[in-house]
């Protein structure tokens, strides 16, 4: 379920969606609520609620996977606080370019240079390393992900002959090949995802562009137009909780950007510049909370990177610094869970 995306909103609804009885006790100022809604503090109000859910897409603990240059290394992190990433495992193939998805519970990643169709997964609580999960519909790489708790989506990415427009659907919870969802609005390769319980959005990418896209993930079709990007640009990383989306960092035919833009993802629309990153560079491995966002990774002036940067959904504004991860990544897959 979610929380309705126009009209009034009554307590009762949040009571139900966040798995209370109707008349339970409850204040919109709450940990409860205020996670739910994705206002981490400050003024709130039930408009704030408008498309929440509870279904599980993310967690505490972020998962980097893969990378820079055909690495199998999957490191983490706790995103609620800061420090340095840990050892998680393996992936069951080495590559770079990859996306990952979850569902909360499970991390599924896909794709990966060169144009592999390979799935793996893992349990995102324990660590260890990832077993085969099936294949994508066809092998490529750069793809965008994204979830709404239940399907994980794999959008576009570079076939060995040209970039891609097919959207891939798997039920996360269940092994198994990829069924095909339809298209997006126009093909593209790296560029970024977020997702709410309901919609996804798919945002710049190569051929370079500052247009985004959005699909119902419950259902199947041809992606539609959502707005564009502050920026064109490729290698654009995204993070989400229920309400807003955020683009981060990004590549444009020699620039290289450490701007980051937001959307609210149940309104269409171009979006609006939040802040910026710690630095100008691209290719990190994204995952979110659903309250903080976490970039990792990266490349910048010809050298690869192991910096991590975080920042509030919630709240516009400039990244921090969050740490190191153990080793140099770029393009690896992110994705969390508990």
């Amino acid at each position: 379920m979610a929380l309705q995306t126009s009209g009034r909103i009554d307590l009762s609804d949040v009571n139900v969606e966040l798995g209370n009885s109707a008349s339970a006790y409850i204040t919109l100022g709450s940990t409860a609520v205020r996670d739910l809604f994705g206002v981490a503090s400050g003024a709130i109000s039930l408009s704030d609620g408008y498309g929440a859910s509870t279904a599980a897409r993310y967690g505490n603990r972020g998962v980097f996977g893969g990378g820079n240059t055909a690495q199998d290394t999957i490191e983490y992190v706790s995103i609620a606080t800061t420090g340095n990433a840990s050892s998680f495992g393996y992936l069951s193939v080495s590559r770079q370019f990859l996306a990952a998805t979850s569902n909360g519970v499970r991390g599924v990643f896909g794709g990966g240079y060169a144009t592999y169709n390979t799935m793996d997964y893992i349990t995102i609580s324990a660590t260890g390393n990832a077993t085969d999960f099936g294949d994508l519909s066809s092998g490529r790489y750069g793809p965008h992900a994204c979830s709404d708790g239940t399907r994980g989506i794999f959008a576009g990415g570079q076939e060995p002959s040209a970039a891609s427009a097919v959207v891939d659907y798997i039920t996360i919870a269940s092994t198994g090949n990829a069924s095909n969802w339809g298209n997006l609005y126009a093909a593209k390769v790296l560029g970024g995802a977020v997702s709410s319980d309901t919609r996804g959005v798919f945002a710049a990418g190569a051929p370079y562009t500052a247009a985004s896209s959005y699909i119902t993930i419950a259902s199947s079709g041809t992606g539609s137009n959502f707005g564009n990007l502050t920026q064109t640009r490729a290698y654009v990383v995204g993070v989400s909780n229920d309400t807003r989306g955020v683009f981060a960092a990004g590549y444009y035919n020699g620039p290289v950007y450490n701007i980051m833009d937001y959307i609210t993802i149940a309104t269409t629309g171009n979006a609006t510049d939040f802040g910026d990153l710690t630095g100008t560079n691209y290719g990190q491995g994204p995952a979110s909370s659903g309250t903080r966002g976490v970039f990792a990774g990266g490349f910048r002036s010809g050298s690869y990177l192991s910096s991590i940067d975080y920042m509030t959904i919630a709240t516009t504004g400039n990244a921090s610094n969050f740490g190191n991860l153990i080793g140099l990544k770029y393009t690896a897959g992110g994705c969390s869970g508990d």
